[in-house]
């Protein structure tokens, strides 16, 4: 049996360490980068305690009567220490099953970490989905994601775009010039989808200063003139790209191509996975066609994003 306690900021630290130690924790889990945006979410966190101590943690939140892990995350679900097993992990979702029912809620949306995250196998989780919960799988985004120490061989118009943009004087370099970055990015995504940045230019400078070693802004540069750039969460072993965008000019001389192939070939070389993304709306029924064109380009294959939900 596990003790279930509702998350307050007085266990923050607790909370914290726990993600950094987890099997499948991302600093995204991390209180101070959930709780940036904590006004926009009724957030209903839970913590799993055995005679042993903390066991796992469920970020959540509540939308009316849904619980959901979480919404304001690109992905969620059960974060789990070592300890974790198949049989302890269905027992722990029947409680959680229970938990949230007491609680009101009468559905729960189940946002999984995908396996690129993980630290060690971490899919407990999922065989407790279908054991216990009955879950369905309700959504199904596809990310393009390069492995750089086995990598598919680049798109010709990719690899001749990157050697033209270095021969035109080209320079790639991290930047602290957010500002600028945000100017052609929301310019960008204003024109081509009517749509908005997820972070605010002061919500992803803050985020920057809170996680200095995990936030970084990559830019491309001719003349001391920013053509495009690239922002990169730093997850340890995994580098996902969260913003991605050029100027005009930029995209005439192919300023992200070389951004990419000096990362990959380069400073991410070391790593285990370069995660360029999702390229999907609708969760999952709506592919752009042009934007996966472009990541796998790159070398970019297919890695599934899935959300499950179930009645309780």
């Amino acid at each position: 049996m596990f003790r279930i306690e509702r998350y307050t900021p007085s266990r923050m630290e607790e909370w914290n360490d726990f993600v950094v130690h987890s099997k499948n924790g991302t600093f995204l889990f991390d209180r101070r980068y959930m709780d940036y945006h904590h006004d926009r979410f009724h957030d209903h966190s839970l913590l799993f305690y055995d005679e042993k101590g903390l066991y796992a943690l469920l970020p959540g939140n509540a939308s009316g009567n849904t619980f959901i892990t979480h919404e304001g995350l690109t992905y969620g679900g059960l974060v789990m220490g070592g300890r974790a097993t198949a049989n302890d992990v269905c027992g722990l979702f029947r409680q959680i099953n229970s938990y949230l029912r007491d609680s009101g809620f009468e559905r729960v949306i189940y946002k999984a970490v995908p396996w690129i995250y993980h630290r060690l196998p971490s899919e407990e989780d999922l065989y407790a989905l279908y054991k216990v919960c009955d879950a369905q799988l309700t959504g199904r985004d596809i990310a393009s994601v390069v492995k750089p120490s086995d990598p598919v061989a680049w798109r010709r118009d990719r690899r001749y775009g990157a050697h033209k943009a270095f021969r035109d004087g080209i320079v790639v370099k991290k930047s602290d010039d957010f500002a600028t970055f945000w100017d052609v990015l929301i310019g960008n995504l204003r024109t081509k989808y009517n749509a908005a940045p997820v972070h605010t230019l002061e919500e992803i400078t803050l985020l920057k200063n809170l996680f200095p070693d995990n936030i970084h802004l990559y830019v491309a540069l001719l003349d001391g003139e920013m053509l495009g750039g690239t922002v990169i969460y730093d997850c340890g072993a995994i580098a996902h790209a969260q913003y991605i965008s050029a100027t005009k000019q930029g995209k005439h001389l192919h300023a992200i191509d070389s951004i990419y192939m000096q990362l990959l070939q380069k400073d991410f070389k070391d790593k285990q996975f370069v995660d360029f993304g999702k390229s999907t709306e609708e969760h999952g029924a709506v592919l752009n066609e042009t934007l996966i064109y472009q990541k796998e380009g790159f070398g970019g294959r297919g890695v599934c994003y899935d959300t499950y939900a179930w009645s309780l």
